[in-house]
């Protein structure tokens, strides 16, 4: 399947009920199961990946097929080493590519058993779970964030808890500490100095929560209004002061873009600045990269050079998420270079020779590549996006939302 995507204008004007955090709603579902919490979670994501471990959490067999979901496979794989019996876990055929091996020998260092199925330090796996005991655990802080969070999730529940020693450079360090401040919430102290975070053996305690709307979603919007001449969008259930880390991007749009946003009530309302255009971008996106491919496609929209840094867990997403970017871009013309490891950048040079006439978006079962190009129609006649449907991992309601405002999609 295809969609063809068009904008009749660059107006940007009505109300959005964005998606709830899938980073919030998966790191509470195991949270909520490791505190036994007789309390159901409000306004839970309804993206696959929350659904995926919903399913497994709430599930009556031992043999678990997450697809693509990587948080999943990460968070599930830490959660069912303590927990008594036998599990395997698999996902698609990417999954099966994505590595799992720092995980696994840390928690093996806990008194895990976990085997390999068919490739070492990649899934699917066989979890034979049992008690696990605690103690000192180095990891390299530049791996995923999810790796490190998977691991503090359970260490209250461990006996004699645990202490992690980062070593590096730490890659999105928000997510560590959104992942320590969701615990908090639920009764669980930590210390963090320096590079070692030490949590002692301690319960869960159980609490009503509701999760708050998705800043990474919110960023597609934010773009869109970059792109617009005249914006008037109400962001619905979104908070400028919150535990997510892709919220900083609400300052980045308005230093680069002109985008102000406003908080009203629950909300957050966004405008434009007129004439307002910087002539480079330099970014550091160690700490936010989900939201690198929706500034490197608006970059190419407005046809700004940029140098982004931090880029390096793009590698190991649902796709080589650097490969995707220059193959895709260079569908409009423009060549996307990689200065050093985790960089990319761009010298606001189009080749007019290379564009395609629509460009056709290869997905490459990324949903983060349909919701970063899908805005690009606001500047160009039209946009044709393949397999549409891959948004649903994280912002199902994307493309009714898109038609609310006016865009058309056959």
């Amino acid at each position: 399947m295809e969609y063809i995507i068009t904008k009749a204008d660059k107006r940007l004007i009505g109300e959005i009920t964005l998606p709830s955090s899938k980073s919030i709603s998966n790191r509470i579902l195991i949270i909520n199961s490791l505190s036994y919490s007789p309390y159901a979670i409000g306004n839970l994501s309804d993206s696959d990946d929350t659904k995926v471990l919903e399913a497994v959490l709430n599930g009556n067999t031992n043999h678990f097929d997450i697809g693509h979901a990587g948080t999943a496979m990460r968070f599930l794989t830490a959660f069912l080493s303590k927990i008594v019996g036998e599990w395997t876990l698999t996902g698609s055929e990417r999954m099966k590519q994505r590595p799992i091996g720092i995980l696994v020998n840390a928690l093996r260092k806990l008194g895990a058993t976990i085997e390999y199925i068919e490739n070492d330090g990649y899934p699917p796996i066989r979890i034979l779970g049992t008690s696990l005991k605690g103690g000192v655990i180095e990891l390299d802080g530049s791996i995923s964030s999810q790796y490190i969070s998977a691991l503090l999730m359970i260490a209250p529940t461990i006996e004699g808890g645990m202490t992690l020693r980062l070593m590096n450079e730490i890659t999105s360090k928000p997510y560590i500490e959104l992942t320590l401040e969701l615990m908090k919430k639920f009764g669980v102290n930590h210390t963090w100095k320096g590079n070692e975070i030490k949590i002692a053996e301690q319960n869960y305690i159980p609490v009503k929560f509701s999760v708050e709307a998705d800043w990474s979603g919110a960023s597609y919007w934010y773009a869109m209004a970059a792109l617009s001449d005249k914006c008037d969008l109400l962001l619905k259930g979104l908070q400028l002061k919150s535990l997510q880390g892709d919220a900083t991007q609400a300052e980045w749009f308005e230093k680069y873009f002109g985008v102000v946003s406003k908080q009203e009530g629950n909300n957050v309302r966004l405008a434009k600045l007129t004439a307002h255009q910087v002539k480079r971008i330099e970014l550091d996106f160690i700490e936010n990269p989900d939201i690198a491919q929706t500034f490197a496609v608006l970059s190419l929209c407005k046809k700004i050079p940029f140098h982004f840094k931090g880029l390096s867990t793009l590698k190991i997403k649902e796709t080589d998420r650097i490969t995707a970017l220059q193959n895709e871009v260079s569908k409009f013309g423009a060549i996307f270079t990689e200065p050093g490891i985790g960089e990319l950048g761009w010298d606001g040079i189009f080749n007019e020779s290379h564009k395609n006439h629509p460009p056709v978006i290869n997905t490459y079962h990324d949903h983060r590549m349909a919701l970063a190009f899908a805005p690009a129609a606001m500047v160009y006649p039209e946009i044709i996006v393949e397999d549409p449907q891959v948004i649903t991992k994280s912002y199902p309601g994307y493309w009714d939302d898109l038609r609310s405002v006016g865009f058309e999609i056959k």
